[in-house]
């Protein structure tokens, strides 16, 4: 069962990945396609200016929910990383709990706005702009999902003493922070 779990969630992740490339890619070909209409053809496409902005929402949000998953937001961790261990797992799950409430307003608000959303139609291609603005579901409803898990997670002591500072040093590379992270467990069993 717990492998099954992995996969679907390995899987959900590898699905968003698919997901923000292929907007990337609608990003770059569209935009580059008016450019090239525009400077030659004196002519563009009314579409290309209203896609790649729907495809830049998604990949922000979407963005949003994997950088989340794999640690790889910006922070500042100096004084976390002066704490002592206690420390460090209190502003941890402080982190957590704030941005749980973030995503539970992002739900809400999206859910207020619904109605609205749904009922807007976008200028060009005439879809309904919950298709564009509905992505913010997913995303609040995923990242509450990955903060009850790290809470949960943090409240039966299964979090890594390297999970609690969620800044990656800068141009360390993952051979060296597994390294690092080795040499620390040899230290501590030292001790």
């Amino acid at each position: 069962m717990n492998q099954l779990l992995k996969s679907a969630i390995a899987a959900f992740y590898r699905l968003l990945e698919v997901i923000m490339v292929l907007c990337m890619v609608v990003m770059l070909i569209m935009v580059f396609g008016n450019v090239m209409l525009r400077l030659f053809l004196n002519s563009g496409i009314d579409l290309s200016e209203e896609m790649p902005r729907f495809a830049f929402i998604w990949l922000t949000f979407l963005g949003a929910i994997v950088g989340l998953h794999r640690r790889a937001h910006l922070g500042v961790d100096m004084v976390v990383r002066a704490l002592p261990l206690i420390g460090r797992k209190v502003c941890w799950g402080i982190s957590q709990a704030i941005m749980l409430i973030c995503a539970g307003y992002i739900l809400y608000g999206t859910w207020l706005q619904h109605e609205i959303i749904a009922g807007n139609a976008s200028p060009v291609a005439q879809i309904s702009t919950l298709w564009v603005y509905g992505v913010s579901y997913v995303t609040g409803t995923a990242i509450a999902i990955i903060c009850i898990a790290n809470l949960v997670r943090l409240l039966l002591g299964m979090v890594e003493e390297h999970e609690l500072i969620d800044v990656n040093e800068e141009g360390m590379s993952e051979i060296q922070e597994v390294e690092h992270e080795l040499a620390e467990q040899i230290a501590r069993k030292g001790s």
